[in-house]
């Protein structure tokens, strides 16, 4: 019976540090996406028609998604997953295990953001979409989250601005034409 306490003391104190080793290693992961293939994927999106564009945006977003962990990719997942389920609690709180886990990965941030405002908080959802920019600022979908937070909060002007900055990276962005031109309009300008 001896042998068998000791024998579980030291695996116990090897799982422990174990476990110590992954939280130090993945306290630090770096975003993983690869820099070079994203200028390209960006570069071919502005000048995509409508067809590619959708091909290439969703290669720009799977390549912003990887954090260069399994464990984090994984947080993320549960993050989106929960958000789509309405479960905007839950969602935060994986996203924010993720945020403090991988700093530097501004996916995480994003995922996080869009929960906050899906929750109605939109104070918390503007510093992460901040966030997101300051890392990454061809990010359309922040960017379009930033301009639906502005016209929801009745700043029309700026929200048109950001909508500008997406039609130079995302020309053919999804709905993002009928949205310029409803905000002019709505501005007092002329619809074409």
């Amino acid at each position: 019976m001896k042998a068998l306490r000791q024998f579980l003391k030291c695996a116990v104190a090897s799982g422990l540090f174990f476990v110590g080793i992954v939280v130090f290693c993945t306290s630090s992961v770096a975003f993983a996406a690869d820099a070079v293939r994203l200028d390209d994927l960006f570069d071919q999106l502005s000048q995509a028609d409508p067809y590619e564009a959708g091909r290439i945006e969703q290669d720009i977003v799977v390549e912003m998604s990887r954090s260069g962990s399994d464990a984090m990719d994984l947080l993320l997942e549960r993050g989106r997953a929960a958000t789509q389920a309405g479960d905007f609690s839950s969602a935060i709180g994986h996203l924010t295990a993720l945020v403090d886990h991988a700093p530097e990965f501004p996916e995480a941030y994003n995922a996080r953001a869009t929960a906050y405002f899906m929750a109605g908080l939109y104070g918390p959802a503007l510093k992460d979409i901040g966030t997101v920019l300051t890392r990454e600022p061809r990010h359309f979908g922040a960017l379009s989250g930033l301009a639906v937070i502005l016209e929801e909060t009745g700043d029309e002007a700026v929200a048109l601005e950001v909508l500008y900055k997406i039609r130079e990276i995302h020309p053919q962005m999804e709905g993002l034409s009928a949205r310029i031109a409803a905000l002019e309009l709505a501005l007092g300008g002329t619809a074409l």
